[in-house]
């Protein structure tokens, strides 16, 4: 058991790694499964079929994403701290770098045709506004919904100029960006 656990997860960082070197889903189960040093058969054999390697990879970004929030949930102290917190997490080199952008990216417009990738993503909002609304209401009262809207579309914002304008590897003017944004929602009257 240990050995298909290991090659589904080769899999899954092949497919991540793939996609962000091709900027697209329009990757092959070969040149995943080549990537991954396994046969396109075996591929096929765990996951079915490419939707459902996208959606497994997909699960596994936001698994990520969820236990690192969580971690740095727990070292910040107050309202302000843990917003933060999870905005840092957003612009981290695990998630903000090339091929996780792309990956993003794509799964974005995975979602527009899949059921499956829409749910995922929706929960995925859900949750993060969710986080973001937690905290935000102490600080910013009946805006505090509002205001998580705008924090987590700027966020989606700097993940989509970043994918287009590959210049940068730097994460520091992005949150720079959302901790300015924040700084503007807590202090409007």
């Amino acid at each position: 058991m240990g050995k298909e656990i290991q090659r589904k997860s080769d899999l899954i960082a092949a497919t991540l790694r793939e996609i962000g070197a091709k900027g697209t889903l329009n990757v092959t189960v070969g040149q995943i499964a080549k990537r991954a040093g396994v046969s396109p058969g075996l591929a096929f054999h765990y996951f079915g079929d490419k939707e459902k390697l996208f959606l497994a990879a997909m699960r596994s970004i936001l698994t990520g994403f969820r236990r690192e929030v969580v971690e740095a949930l727990k070292g910040a102290s107050g309202s302000r701290a843990r917003i933060e917190a999870v905005l840092q997490v957003s612009f981290a080199k695990s998630h903000f770098e090339e091929g996780a952008v792309a990956a993003w990216l794509n799964f974005y417009v995975l979602a527009q045709t899949s059921a499956e990738a829409q749910r995922l993503l929706t929960i995925y909002h859900r949750r993060f506004n969710s986080t973001l609304l937690h905290d935000l209401r102490p600080l910013a009262g009946a805006r505090a919904e509002a205001a998580a809207e705008r924090i987590a579309g700027l966020v989606d914002g700097l993940y989509l100029r970043f994918a287009l304008d590959r210049t940068s590897v730097d994460s520091a003017p992005a949150i720079a960006q959302v901790m300015a944004a924040l700084d503007i929602e807590l202090s409007a009257k």
